[in-house]
């Protein structure tokens, strides 16, 4: 995929930035949402816009980036600061799209929000990444998918409709072509196997999204 193809978005939850998220990152262009401009710094990137109704954004930040775009949009909106970003990073051109920020914040209803329209975008053919550093989560659907994780780290499938034919490969809690009605917590805290190679899935129909921690290799 093309680097001009790749944009993430700054958000505005929680962000620890690690050698992950600095490979994610790496290359892509780069657009800020409201308050997750503070996670610019860090990161030692400046976006080419900066979106949102600025409603969590103090005047100290603004005076820190005088000379980055801004679009505004009025407080009251039908779209998360998020979703606006999506879109602007869609007219754009990209073609994959690395939330940053999107899990670990205040609100559950945003981080929720954002790992529905991750799964909505990916059944729609972008590559969609989500990740606050502690956790990384991408969208599991129908077909085979794979994802590289630590030998040992925690993971967790959660469906948001049926599942019907879940396997997992190279996990400690293999699956194959289970069915796991929705809401059920069979899937909920497997480990990464410790042999070579990403974690494997595949999946007849439904839609979820797997969520990991790349540092915990807690029990389960």
């Amino acid at each position: 995929m093309k680097a001009a193809e790749t944009f993430t978005l700054l958000l505005g939850g929680a962000l620890v930035v690690d050698y992950r998220v600095r490979r994610l990152v790496d290359g892509s262009r780069v657009i800020a949402a409201d308050g997750g401009m503070v996670h610019a710094e860090a990161l030692g990137v400046s976006p080419e816009i900066w979106v949102g109704d600025f409603d969590s954004t103090d005047a100290a930040l603004i005076e820190r980036f005088p000379d980055i775009e801004r679009k505004g949009f009025p407080p009251a909106k039908n779209a998360t600061d998020g979703a606006i970003a999506t879109d602007e990073a869609i007219a754009r051109g990209a073609k994959r799209i690395i939330m940053a920020g999107a899990l670990q914040g205040e609100r559950t209803d945003h981080g929720m929000m954002n790992m529905l329209l991750a799964v909505r975008l990916a059944e729609a053919g972008y590559d969609m990444v989500l990740t606050s550093g502690e956790e990384e989560a991408r969208p599991l659907l129908t077909g085979a998918s794979e994802i590289e994780m630590p030998a040992g780290a925690l993971f967790s499938v959660l469906g948001f409709s049926d599942l019907h034919g879940l396997s997992i490969e190279n996990a400690v809690y293999p699956l194959d072509a289970f069915e796991a009605p929705f809401g059920l917590p069979r899937t909920v805290s497997n480990k990464a196997g410790n042999g070579d190679g990403p974690v494997r899935f595949g999946l007849k129909s439904g839609r979820g999204i797997v969520i990991f921690r790349p540092h915990d290799f807690s029990g389960v």
